[in-house]
């Protein structure tokens, strides 16, 4: 594989790696050392557009293969998050292993790691240390609180970023304790800024002026959070308001609420702005409202929600949740009931879109996951294959990547420095 033409490329020759696909991340190289859920959801988007993706894993496996449902015996989870990687395990804590890393590092463009701000230094495996083997590394280090501050020694998952960020205060019904989503919300969003900063700091290190260095991309999961608190933060500062949970509606944005259907179903409809708000007063029959001193702008009926919401609700109680849906589709109005995942499956605008790609897997048959986002005209994402077993391309990475000799890595696996992966047939950490 060809690296782009990059001032910062390493001397070592990047080895050609079967089946990977063109991509805008074609060339670089990712070590993930990070675990979970946050450095894997930053490693699996670089891989989806082309880099190529080498995660670390202990030999019991990393922890999201405990997350979510299995079949039988694997982690769907894991397919899906350890998509188009290859997977490696190596004892981090034997200074055997610290030394696999440092070969590694040596031919890659990012190392992406979720360790306690420290943890790596401890290993000899921190930036200045990984710097002095590739100077041209970026290090995407993701923590609870980032690599500085007070708080930088707490452990943190992501619902615990979210709780100190502010946004779980805000989220769920005013009269109830805060709620959550049911995902690793900050985790992914944590991830997602991750993956932006490798990608930026790997632009810059192009530029003539960084001298072909790296540098450290450090994303915490409180702040990452708190970046979607953006109206909330000048609101405190100027005007002393604490943001509190709403329920289902969107403050100072109406009417963009959900509402019940005659059948007991729900549907949400957004129409703060005029044109879309007059549309929605023409069709429920009463274009009037659109001239009405309480709803005339966007900022008065913001001040006027409950009355506006009434009178939706009262027109929505009268019609079938598929009729409300046929109607205000027809009408130009932003509106659509609550999807399950039931629905999504058997949805046509999923299927046209190829939402949803279906990937072989040797141990449980094709499994469902998402497509890779953004969708890039010339240059797409593309899942090559589902999450494999816990060491299973070990021994190729170190022999293609590392340049160990096969004699070497079976005395690493026999110190049980390294893993080298079970037969197929043994699930129980796969």
């Amino acid at each position: 594989m060809t690296r782009p033409d990059h001032s910062s490329a390493s001397a070592a020759p990047q080895a050609v790696v079967p089946g990977l696909a063109h991509g805008p991340l074609t060339g670089y190289r990712v070590l993930e050392m990070g675990s979970t859920v946050a450095g894997p959801f930053c490693g699996r988007l670089l891989a989806d557009f082309g880099a190529e993706v080498i995660k670390v894993e202990p030999p019991e496996g990393d922890a999201v293969r405990t997350m979510g449902k299995r079949f039988h015996g694997k982690s769907l989870y894991a397919a899906s998050i350890f998509r188009n990687k290859s997977l490696i395990s190596v004892d981090l804590r034997r200074s055997e292993g610290q030394d696999v890393i440092r070969r590694l590092v040596a031919h890659c463009d990012v190392v992406v790691e979720n360790f306690r701000p420290g943890g790596l230094e401890k290993w000899g495996l921190g930036y200045d240390d990984l710097a002095k083997v590739n100077p041209g590394v970026v290090m995407v280090r993701v923590s609870g609180f980032g690599q500085s501050g007070p708080y930088s020694q707490r452990a943190g998952y992501g619902v615990i970023g979210e709780a100190v960020s502010g946004l779980r205060h805000v989220t769920g019904d005013p009269d109830r304790p805060p709620s959550r989503v049911a995902v690793s919300l900050t985790d992914c969003i944590t991830g997602l800024y991750a993956a932006f900063g490798a990608v930026l700091a790997l632009l810059a290190r192009g530029n003539r002026a960084s001298g072909g260095r790296g540098q450290i991309v450090d994303s915490a999961l409180y702040e990452a959070a708190f970046s979607f608190m953006e109206p909330h933060i000048p609101a405190y500062q100027k005007l002393g308001v604490v943001a509190a949970r709403a329920g289902t509606a969107l403050p100072d944005s109406t009417p963009n609420n959900l509402y019940a259907s005659r059948d007991r179903q729900f549907i949400h409809i957004t129409a703060m702005g005029d044109a879309v708000f007059k549309r929605l007063c023409e069709t429920m029959g009463q274009p009037a409202l659109a001239d009405d001193a309480r709803f005339k702008d966007p900022v008065v009926r913001a001040g006027h929600a409950t009355a506006i919401d009434d009178i939706i609700a009262r027109w929505c109680a009268s019609h079938d949740l598929v009729a409300l849906e046929k109607i205000l589709n027809e009408a130009g109005v932003p509106a659509t009931r609550i999807f399950t995942m039931a629905d999504i499956f058997r949805d046509p605008h999923y299927q046209a879109r190829g939402a949803i790609v279906e990937l072989p897997d040797d141990e449980i048959g094709a499994v469902a996951m998402a497509a890779p986002v953004p969708r890039l005209s010339g240059t797409p994402g593309r899942i090559r294959h589902a999450g494999r077993r816990v060491g299973q391309d070990t021994r190729q990475v170190l022999a293609t990547v590392a340049g160990l000799s096969s004699t070497a890595i079976d005395q690493l696996e026999a110190a049980q420095v390294v893993y080298c992966g079970a037969s197929r047939t043994n699930n129980g950490a796969a």
